[in-house]
């Protein structure tokens, strides 16, 4: 489907902008493929929790804070967060972040209408499951005032839970941390763990905070004994003094992801979290899949020279990180497919991979991303593109037909 240029969009009228319009090749890719015939969990998508505001304030139980926040927005029309930018704004094409206010819902309520244009769009794909994550708010862990991420998080959290989990079973979440407060972590856990629809928990990656820090063990322990996985979802910083070097979004956007990743995965690796830790699982989340083996490799090599370093290890870092689960998103489909299947095999991606589309990204990916690699069996392909995500999130059909078959949205 040819889309209009970034020229054109003035011209556009409010009706053009349907997301089954413009996924109308998706749909078609999920009929041919019969994606209905199995589960399909898409583990990272997101919205603009920044369109809904409003309603978010109204959960902050801070009075002061809440009366910034507003006065914010009403007088600067802004967020009271850090901003990226259009870093990622595509010339030349129709970004569905950048038009998504023009689509038409039937509900004013922003839940409702985040609900209701995420079904569309896992309806055209033939997704069951996504789960659903904020968008400027995965640079909220630079905000200079820690009370302010702890009080628009859990007001984000409480708004997430009533208006959207709540009422819609396919729709998801690993639940915002915040970070930069190990108690109220421990707090969010407790109070949002047996929500509707949490099925885990969320660290925004772009932050300065050691993750092997003491102070977050006994979060750590309360979401293992929960049963629930913990996430790590990746960004960019450009103000970053590593990434002001560079003077291209292609460039930041290449090994900002990955970086923040790896940064984490081996303070968590190192320090023996796993191993204190046995049954906690953890989840990496948009830095596609190459930097997995590359760490894998360093880690292996240093820790065979400096055990000593590492006292808490009692195997190599690799056998750690092959236990953990990764998100595909953005899949890196080099012209070398032996390096993309021994990437593969090297993450045993059969049980640990996740798949993720990222919509509504400029980057995000489809089903058939993953569904069309021709090295995967078929069980390989189904256990990525949902298998796994039901298993670690404990997910059920969410629809059976009268004779009690599940029914999937392909």
């Amino acid at each position: 489907m040819e889309l209009p240029s970034s020229h054109d969009i003035h011209r556009l009228t409010v009706e053009e902008f349907d997301t089954t319009k413009l996924l109308a090749h998706a749909a078609k890719q999920s009929r041919e493929r019969k994606y209905n015939e199995f589960m399909i969990v898409d583990i990272d998508s997101h919205h603009y929790e920044s369109d809904h505001l409003s309603e978010i304030y109204e959960y902050i139980d801070a009075p002061v804070i809440k009366q910034f926040g507003k006065a914010f927005q009403q007088t600067m029309g802004r967020p009271m967060f850090p901003q990226r930018g259009n870093d990622q704004e595509m010339g030349g094409r129709i970004t569905r972040s950048a038009v998504r206010r023009m689509e038409k819902s039937k509900h004013k309520d922003g839940g409702k209408h985040d609900t209701e244009l995420a079904l569309r769009w896992m309806n055209a794909m033939g997704v069951d499951y996504t789960c659903l994550f904020p968008t400027p708010m995965l640079s909220f862990g630079l905000h200079p005032q820690v009370e302010v991420e702890v009080a628009l998080s859990r007001a984000y959290n409480r708004w997430l839970c009533e208006r959207v989990l709540a009422s819609e079973p396919r729709l998801i979440s690993l639940l915002y941390l915040p970070f930069n407060d190990p108690d109220e972590c421990y707090k969010t856990v407790m109070e949002f763990g047996d929500k509707k629809g949490v099925v885990g928990f969320l660290v925004t990656g772009v932050r300065y905070n050691p993750v092997h820090d003491n102070e977050y063990m006994k979060t750590y322990a309360l979401i293992e004994e929960m049963g629930k996985p913990l996430a790590f979802h990746a960004a960019y910083n450009w103000q970053s003094k590593y990434m002001e070097q560079m003077n291209r979004f292609i460039s930041v956007h290449a090994l900002g992801f990955p970086y923040y990743n790896i940064l984490h995965m081996t303070n968590l690796v190192i320090n023996g979290i796993f191993e204190r830790f046995p049954k906690l699982r953890t989840m990496w989340i948009e830095g596609g899949v190459a930097w997995i083996p590359f760490l894998m490799q360093r880690l292996d090599n240093e820790y065979m020279m400096r055990q000593s370093e590492a006292p808490l290890l009692k195997r190599l870092p690799s056998d750690y990180m092959a236990e953990q689960f990764y998100a595909t998103q953005p899949l890196e489909l080099t012209k070398n497919r032996k390096l993309l299947e021994a990437t593969f095999d090297a993450i045993k991606a059969e049980t640990q991979l996740c798949f993720s589309t990222d919509y509504p990204h400029w980057d995000f990916d489809l089903p058939s991303t993953v569904y069309d690699l021709p090295f995967l069996s078929e069980q390989a392909k189904r256990n990525i593109l949902g298998g796994n995500a039901q298993k670690l999130f404990g997910l059920k059909p969410w629809q059976h037909d009268k004779a009690g078959k599940p029914l999937y949205a392909g």
